[in-house]
């Protein structure tokens, strides 16, 4: 047979070199497994099961190590190390890395994984034959991952990003005792910020999709709740001001609501409203200010502060 990178085969010693290790053989071909490849004690004549990968010097080369994956096979690895040209080094469990090339990346580099996160990717050829790695999507995905229930109808559960685009982040739910995990979807609405690739994040179950058991998720509270949340970030914020008083209103643009608070507008507006209902705040024309129930009635208002 022809022996390629990337697979597990079980190959006859036929030739021992020192200082180097052991020739394997494979009819008429010869590859090295160097002694630092070696698991045990070995002798000529004895069969090995093998992995083979390319050495250093592009040479196919034997080890009796155990891969985290071999060739065609999905797995979850490690970036061990980044490149800014060549793209994220994977720890493939040889003591030796995987490339999962630039072109594999996000574009942008605030999307792209940092050293420490956990990429799912599939095991492939380049051109030359050598190992590389490509990112997982939903093809390799669905055989594997299982029905959400319905009972996971707003739990909040962990989930690792797969793909991040600007209309949402798709994520793998992890799936506990139930096995790989469930495929699901945050819509940009539903974000509170962009998520890289390789991110873990805690998101709050909005639909299980009947039809594929697929899920819509969120970072955001539930209404109520983040009602409740953003209003206490609202009156902090005016705490920590001198006169008690934000040039933020009900007429601010959602975009400069976002970046200052991180919430949307609708969020910002319900969070002021119930401000206003207990009379704690009140507006003035752009601003908002709180409520000094032991103070007489402002002659001026805060945008004249400005």
């Amino acid at each position: 047979m022809s022996l390629e990178a990337g697979r597990i085969v079980t190959l006859p010693i036929g030739r021992e070199v020192s200082p180097y290790g052991f020739f394997l053989l494979d009819g008429e071909q010869e590859v090295l497994m160097h002694y630092s490849e070696l698991i045990g004690k070995v002798k000529v004549g004895d069969r090995v099961e093998v992995f083979i990968f390319h050495d250093t010097e592009d040479r196919l080369a034997a080890t009796m190590k155990k891969p985290l994956l071999t060739l065609g096979e999905l797995g979850k690895l490690k970036i061990a190390d980044l490149h800014p040209r060549l793209g994220a080094f994977l720890e493939m469990g040889l003591g030796r890395q995987l490339l999962l090339p630039m072109s594999e990346l996000p574009e942008k580099p605030e999307l792209r994984p940092h050293i420490g996160d956990d990429v799912y990717v599939v095991m492939q050829h380049d051109r030359q034959g050598r190992l590389l790695a490509r990112l997982a999507g939903e093809e390799e995905f669905s055989p594997l991952v299982f029905h959400a229930p319905s009972t996971w109808m707003n739990e909040w559960v962990d989930a690792l990003v797969y793909k991040p685009l600007q209309m949402g982040t798709f994520v793998l739910v992890d799936g506990g005792v139930l096995g790989f995990g469930a495929l699901g979807l945050i819509h940009q609405n539903e974000r509170s910020r962009m998520l890289r690739l390789g991110e873990r994040v805690k998101v709050r179950v909005t639909q299980v999709r009947e039809e594929d058991g697929r899920l819509n998720l969120s970072m955001i509270q539930r209404k109520e709740i983040g009602r409740d949340e953003d209003s206490q970030r609202l009156l902090s914020f005016m705490l920590d001001r001198p006169d008690h008083a934000m040039p933020y209103s009900d007429r601010t643009p959602p975009d400069v609501i976002k970046q200052r608070f991180g919430i949307s507008k609708a969020a910002f507006k319900r969070a002021l409203g119930k401000l206003m209902k207990e009379g704690v705040v009140v507006q003035d024309q752009n601003w908002t200010r709180m409520v000094d129930k032991n103070a007489p009635a402002a002659e001026s208002s805060p945008e004249s502060q400005q």
